[in-house]
């Protein structure tokens, strides 16, 4: 497993990371070494903000957590994680090949995903991220899905906890 580190307004201490390899080495379990996992300590005003995220044969597994002290975001971080691998596992394996030996979390999740309860249509027309940062204020919408003229790519506008904006584009 690769394991990088990125400091946003905070300095990791090498403790930190020996404390977050051992955790995540117990992880292998479920991916072996293909597995690649970021991990973001950022400060944000008095809180400190854990950001876990695991990437491994195109599916990504993330966990977020804020407290005031990083070590307590490690017992926070880890169960979501495992629940969310475990989770997709689950759905893969089937129901007799079923194992309870968990190594953050006590009990299996129950798995049940939402329905589709509304479905919209609409036409995409071509315009600038500038009209499509517009029309996300105008409309009170915290995405926006736009045609970008210059690219001829869909893309999506979305506003960021932070306030800022985030645009992710889609390759098809």
């Amino acid at each position: 497993m690769k394991i990088k580190f990125v400091e946003r307004n905070y300095k990791i201490a090498d403790r930190f990371k020996e404390v977050m390899k051992a955790k995540l080495e117990k992880l292998k379990r479920y991916f072996g070494d293909d597995a690649t996992v970021t991990v973001a300590c950022v400060k944000q005003n008095k809180q400190e903000k854990l950001e876990i995220t695991v990437s491994n044969k195109g599916i990504l597994f993330r966990s977020e957590v804020m407290s005031d002290n990083m070590y307590d975001n490690i017992d926070l971080a880890l169960p979501k994680l495992e629940k969310q691998i475990v989770r997709n596992r689950e759905k893969k394996i089937d129901a007799k090949k079923k194992k309870n030996e968990f190594e953050f979390i006590y009990e299996m999740p129950e798995v049940k995903l939402p329905e589709v309860f509304k479905k919209k249509s609409f036409n995409l027309d071509p315009m600038s991220e500038d009209e499509a940062k517009d029309a996300i204020e105008r409309l009170g919408h915290t995405f926006y899905i736009f045609l970008n003229a210059e690219s001829g790519k869909v893309n999506v506008l979305y506003r960021r906890n932070d306030g800022k904006f985030g645009l992710i584009e889609v390759n098809y």
